[in-house]
């Protein structure tokens, strides 16, 4: 790691997380050892509870695509911090494709959408990142 990235992390540093006397790496820790295996970051955090490695259906495999794809959106947009906190947390969802279909849904039916954004968030309603529509 210290040769490629120019950084290293100690041996009793490792061992501690291998032995779960430290339970979470340092961010830092993280995106260097990301940057190192060419993984997402994301890929180095702890299954949530209930998290079964075995995969049991295809959409099983479509939900990883869409949380990695979400997730390397989230840095893409690492800018627009609403943005990127958003996508973050639609990846984090234990069905994201059901959050996207309700998305849909929502921006199929005519105002819906700004009808939503003025009741649970009045104060982004009318803002430059909204579309509002006749």
């Amino acid at each position: 790691i210290r040769k490629e990235q120019g950084k290293s992390i100690s041996q009793s540093y490792i061992s501690q997380i291998e032995n779960g006397s430290r339970p979470h790496m340092t961010q830092s820790t993280r995106t260097l050892l990301a940057k190192f295996f060419k993984v997402h970051p994301g890929f180095l955090v702890d299954d949530p509870k209930g998290y079964h490695t075995e995969l049991t259906s295809d959409l099983r495999t479509t939900e990883g695509k869409l949380d990695v794809w979400l997730l390397q959106a989230s840095e893409r947009f690492a800018a627009d911090a609403e943005v990127s906190k958003i996508l973050i947390k639609l990846a984090r969802e234990k069905d994201t494709r059901r959050c996207l279909l309700l998305l849909g849904a929502i921006l199929d039916t005519p105002g819906l959408a700004d009808r939503l954004l003025e009741a649970l968030k009045p104060e982004a309603a009318g803002t430059n990142g909204t579309r509002r529509r006749p």
